[in-house]
């Protein structure tokens, strides 16, 4: 499905996002999910995302928000929604406090995540319904809406080349069906973050472990919101493609374009060792980097 909205506006647009990612789950496909960490990466997605004439969310970190600036990233995207005719998203990606999530709310992302999964299943439900409560407060305040998102079920922290599995994720910390239904409940959350075998980061000497793509089948049966597969890079096109057609509606990937910007500009300034000029390689960086994305997201939308 292809959308033509008017994106210029500069206030959230989260009602227009949360129909998007509706109608791409029910014609089994899925919005694409990019982390950012300057001004290239962004460009690099969203003209990728403007040639294939798809919506796409662009996510900061907290990490990516203390390095870009919490209100530099929005401006960013306000400024690319400006400039470019697809819808584009911000998304303040794993956020792990109330403080945290109060700041990105408040500077108007479109949506946050939650994320408490390291946390015992308890404190896990009581920080994320505290966050629900407080973004349903400032919606009904601002006359705004914001999408909230957790995660159950651990599934790494980190966005890096690994040797092996990050200490604690293992097929025993897989989220089941019941921990799910109960988990979108109490919280109240719009979307639900489920530990299906995908892991962050990327394995360097290891395929990637399989998705379990029958464990996503329960869950889906269980939870009526739209569900978001995290830690998504290196994982083979078909379990990407079995996991929309099972009811993922929103794919993220970082590990992987990250090191395809990183590979495209330590490229060329081996071959350039006397050039200076960050443009030069940000562009070489650039291009690897579209790569990644256009096939991403041509794999979620056919």
């Amino acid at each position: 499905m292809i959308y033509c909205v008017d994106m210029k506006s500069l206030t959230p647009q989260s009602e227009v996002y949360f129909e998007m990612i509706n109608e791409y789950k029910q014609a089994g496909k899925a919005i694409a999910h990019f982390n950012i960490s300057n001004l290239d990466q962004a460009r690099a997605i969203v003209e990728v995302a403007e040639e294939l004439k798809q919506p796409v969310i662009i996510g900061v970190s907290e990490g990516e928000r203390a390095y870009i600036g919490l209100e530099m990233a929005r401006q960013i995207v306000n400024e690319l929604n400006q400039e470019y005719n697809v819808p584009i998203f911000l998304n303040a990606d794993h956020t792990y406090s109330f403080e945290k999530v109060i700041q990105a709310v408040e500077a108007g992302y479109d949506s946050v995540i939650i994320d408490g999964a390291k946390l015992p299943y308890e404190e896990n439900v009581e920080l994320v319904k505290k966050c629900v409560d407080y973004v349903r407060s400032y919606e009904s305040k601002k006359g705004v809406r914001v999408l909230v998102e957790a995660e159950l079920g651990y599934i790494g922290q980190s966005s890096s080349l690994n040797e092996s599995l990050p200490e604690g994720v293992s097929d025993e910390n897989l989220t089941t069906s019941e921990q799910a239904k109960d988990f979108v409940i109490r919280t109240g959350i719009d979307m639900f973050a489920p530990a299906i075998g995908n892991v962050h980061g990327m394995l360097v000497n290891a395929p990637e472990p399989k998705l379990h793509i029958d464990r996503l089948k329960e869950i889906s049966r269980a939870v009526d919101v739209p569900l978001v597969l995290h830690g998504a890079s290196g994982n083979t096109d078909d379990d990407l493609k079995n996991a929309v057609d099972e009811g993922i509606s929103i794919i993220h990937i970082n590990t992987e374009i990250r090191k395809a910007f990183r590979d495209g500009e330590k490229d060329f300034m081996e071959k350039n060792p006397n050039e200076v000029a960050g443009y030069k390689f940000g562009k070489e960086g650039q291009d690897e980097m579209k790569k990644v994305v256009r096939a991403k997201m041509e794999l979620y939308s056919e």
